[in-house]
């Protein structure tokens, strides 16, 4: 649906891009001509990626292996990054999350999801948008959210809450950078199916309780990862530059019918909750256990 090379000059920056979204983005962009940039705490998968993406699109992706949740890290990859060259774009991808009842939350529990959703995500575009405006350059930072963001996230509430920080921070920073040529923007994804979604959300225990169908969602289908990159890829194109501070859902209309968040969880019960977190351990130790096989 877009002209060939449409992105063609630009750079792009696109954090937590070895896996899911973030991969499926970084394809997009790069098949339509822009040079990309990916982040991500792996290095070996960012890697594996890179070539992968290199040998489908013909494009540019550099990988870096980057944990945002140090700002000296993010500091200094953002110096080696803006060394080739200034960005064009940033499109804050990388998230955690997990399903759990509030009240068994620690500090350190919270301080996971944060550390990556709220303050890693703020650090990246801090220092990004320093650089444009110590350099004179126009920018457009796309920021990965959730429609949880308008009505709450109950059992996300880590997520919930960083990422309704990360929407403000959209709204401020398209008012108070917009002078400088730098807009931001965020897209809100519903239910676009994958593995970590299935298997980390709603794992089976969860599922076979109270497991949603596609026929929740108005359009009555799962999403489509082609959907949200052609999204993505009109929100970093040069054709829409007036679109400034918005948050645009793409989920089908699901949360204007359900809320698009995990309510229906307080069907559950101790034993529920018990079942589903052996079952999210179980996959959190056969992830481990391949990568330092």
């Amino acid at each position: 649906m877009f002209a060939e090379n449409l992105l063609a000059g630009q750079k792009i920056l696109v954090t937590g891009g070895g896996t899911g979204l973030g991969k499926s983005m970084t394809r997009a962009f790069m098949a339509l001509g822009a040079e990309t940039v990916i982040w991500g705490r792996r290095g070996g998968v960012l890697d594996e990626t890179a070539a992968e993406l290199r040998e489908a699109t013909g494009g540019v992706c550099t990988p870096m292996a980057v944990d945002i949740r140090s700002g000296g890290a993010i500091d200094e990859a953002m110096t080696q990054v803006f060394a080739g060259g200034p960005l064009t774009g940033l499109v804050n991808n990388a998230a955690g999350n997990f399903v759990a009842p509030t009240e068994t939350l620690s500090p350190r529990a919270f301080d996971a999801i944060a550390g990556i959703v709220a303050a890693g995500t703020f650090n990246v575009t801090v220092a990004a948008g320093r650089r444009w405006i110590e350099g004179g350059h126009k920018g457009s930072i796309l920021s990965i959210v959730a429609t949880w963001v308008w009505n709450g996230g109950p059992f996300t509430v880590p997520s919930a809450t960083s990422k309704a920080g990360v929407a403000a921070m959209t709204h401020s920073l398209a008012i108070e950078w917009g002078r400088h040529g730098i807009r931001a923007n965020a897209i809100a994804p519903g239910p676009f199916p994958s593995k970590g979604m299935s298997d980390r959300l709603m794992p089976a225990p969860l599922a076979a309780k109270v497991g949603e169908s596609a026929g929740s969602i108005p359009l009555g289908r799962w999403g489509a990862l082609s959907e949200l990159d052609n999204l993505a890829v009109f929100l970093m194109s040069g054709g829409c530059d007036y679109i400034n501070g918005a948050v645009i859902p793409i989920d089908g209309g699901q949360w204007l019918v359900s809320g698009g968040n995990f309510a229906r969880l307080t069907a559950l019960d101790g034993d529920d909750w018990a079942a589903a977190r052996a079952a999210i351990a179980a996959t959190n130790a056969a992830d481990r256990a391949q990568r330092t096989a």
